[in-house]
């Protein structure tokens, strides 16, 4: 072989080289590291790891899906620093735990804002799609919303008026300013903690009363710390399985398809299932032993119009977006004249 043939073979076999190497590149594995403050073990946990199996297997290994579960990455906004220097890739994240990034997830949980699961079910059906659409534009890529459901009050001594809270510490979700307004629009005296310091909180005393859905309560254990249990539409909460966009983009179109058909088809099961387990795990904690309270129609109505007072206030602040919070009042307006 002369040498112009001897070259012209080896920048054959060296561009074929730097091709294969290149289609590995593109079929590299990559592992979404993903935070969630739902207990190892739990349903949810259980869904989860059912579908990063099955991820794995339809991708033929190239994305897998690690779970922190249990809080151990710490709260949403620590969940939100480590997706920033890349430490994590997504989270599972409270509605309020990612409405500094997409301000849109602050409507559901406007306090007293829906007097019915049938009201929160119009609602959705119009906005959930939006919802989406302007969480990814914001740099996350979700794949439907799981109901938290109403959240009740909890305490150790039975609560059914207004009146009875203002001498108590009311806990408030660190970062739900809305909320916060509105406790103090009704004079209490909010007490704001991160999510994952809830149960030492009630257990020291820092706060005496806190909100959440039962299934809420059960999993991560508040229950045994109080001895009442208020059945009101506090406020609607959901969870979202959002990861940073960047990441999901960098797998190829094909993968990307496949993680969004199980994690919609998974996220959606779990919402179908939410609010049958919210029932449950309310005659769970019933059986536990907590007491059930009854407040008046006329207490909550006046609490509802108390703070349907702030609405205009509420509505141009910064964390909400007022074209969709007229949407919802023009949803409930509509489903309210349907459904006197």
């Amino acid at each position: 072989m002369d040498r112009a043939a001897a070259g012209r073979t080896l920048r054959v076999a060296a561009a074929a080289l730097l091709a294969s190497l290149g289609c590995a590149a593109g079929v590299a594995a990559a592992e979404l590291k993903i935070a969630t403050v739902a207990p190892d073990g739990s349903h949810w946990m259980q869904e989860m790891r059912a579908g990063a199996a099955e991820i794995k297997t339809r991708t033929d290994g190239r994305v897998s899906l690690k779970f922190y579960p249990g809080g151990v990455m710490g709260t949403d906004s620590q969940v939100l620093r480590k997706i920033r220097v890349n430490q994590l890739q997504g989270g599972a994240f409270t509605a309020g735990g990612l409405g500094d990034r997409y301000v849109g997830l602050n409507l559901y949980g406007i306090p007293l804002l829906f007097r019915s699961l049938e009201e929160v079910d119009a609602v959705r059906a119009r906005l959930d799609p939006k919802l989406m659409a302007g969480l990814e534009q914001a740099g996350f890529v979700s794949f439907g919303f799981v109901e938290g459901g109403f959240a009740n009050l909890f305490a150790n001594e039975p609560i059914r008026s207004v009146d009875q809270m203002r001498r108590k510490k009311v806990w408030v979700p660190d970062g739900d300013e809305i909320s916060f307004l509105a406790m103090q629009e009704l004079g209490l005296s909010p007490v704001t903690l991160p999510v994952t310091d809830v149960l030492t909180g009630l257990q020291t005393g820092l706060i005496e009363i806190t909100f959440a859905s039962p299934v809420v309560a059960l999993v991560l254990q508040w229950h045994t710390k109080v001895k009442y249990v208020t059945r009101l539409p506090v406020s609607y909460s959901f969870g979202v399985l959002a990861i940073e966009k960047q990441a999901f983009d960098h797998l190829s179109a094909e993968d990307q398809k496949a993680v969004r058909e199980v994690m919609t088809r998974t996220m959606s099961g779990l919402d179908h299932e939410a609010r049958a387990e919210n029932e449950h795990a309310y005659e769970t904690l019933l059986k536990a032993g907590l007491k059930p309270v009854e407040v008046s129609i006329g207490d909550v109505d006046a609490w509802r119009h108390t703070i349907e007072r702030l609405y205009p206030q509420i509505r141009t602040r910064a964390d909400i977006d007022a074209q969709l919070f007229d949407e919802v009042q023009a949803t409930l307006a509509e489903y309210r004249k349907a459904h006197p």
